[in-house]
């Protein structure tokens, strides 16, 4: 059965998770710690539960989301699987970061492109890469069918959606990832997102403002 851990972690309030099963391997998606003591708290799950690290995985390259990268990156030695669509976010993150007044190690280049319909695993567990467009262009959601989870990034939030106004959104791209490849999903599966509370795809299609009911 595989389990997943919820860390909120720095200035953005960004939803870290780390998922595993009884092979003990895991996985981190969003590794978004961003001081010693956000670290600590990874390095310390990932210990007390005897967990062997496989991948860091980003649902987008925005700052705040693979902040954390640089440090995990150096002390697993892991591969970091992004859609190579976003590594311009990760050449721009100090920049970008300055502006906001936030301070962040120069995070890595992601080491695997993920696209649209790659399957992907860890121990026992085989997961799918949706790719979802808009809030940035290579945002990607993980989705495990067997578990009814789907992490959805900063794609869809719970009534709300992702910014589109930074550079490389677009609005009618991230509606229609949306539409196309969350609504049609399974009912009851759980959404993951990258900030706030969880959701299902039921409730987003009752209640979210932004599609018409």
């Amino acid at each position: 059965m595989t389990k997943y851990q919820r860390f909120v972690f720095n200035d953005f309030q960004v939803n870290c998770y780390i998922l595993y099963d009884s092979s003990y391997e895991c996985v981190i998606i969003d590794a978004a710690a961003n001081s010693h003591k956000e670290i600590k708290m990874i390095y310390d799950y990932i210990n007390d539960n005897h967990l062997i690290p496989k991948y860091i995985m980003n649902t987008h390259g925005h700052l705040d989301h693979v902040c954390g990268n640089y440090y995990l990156e150096s002390h697993y030695r892991i591969p970091i699987l992004m859609s190579f669509e976003d590594k311009y976010l990760i050449e721009g993150a100090i920049p970008l970061a300055e502006k906001f007044g936030f301070v962040i190690e120069q995070p890595p280049m992601p080491d695997k492109n993920i696209k649209d319909n790659d399957i992907l695993k860890f121990g026992d567990t085989h997961f799918k890469v949706i790719s979802l467009p808009g809030h940035t262009p290579g945002s990607v959601g993980f989705y495990f069918p067997e578990e009814g989870w789907l992490f959805s990034g900063d794609t869809i939030f719970m009534e709300s959606i992702g910014r589109t106004d930074l550079p490389g959104g677009s609005y009618d791209s991230l509606i229609s990832s949306v539409t196309r490849k969350i609504f049609t999903l399974a009912p009851e599966t759980i959404i993951f997102p990258g900030h706030g509370p969880d959701t299902t795809v039921k409730d987003e299609i009752k209640y979210n403002p932004f599609f018409s009911h």
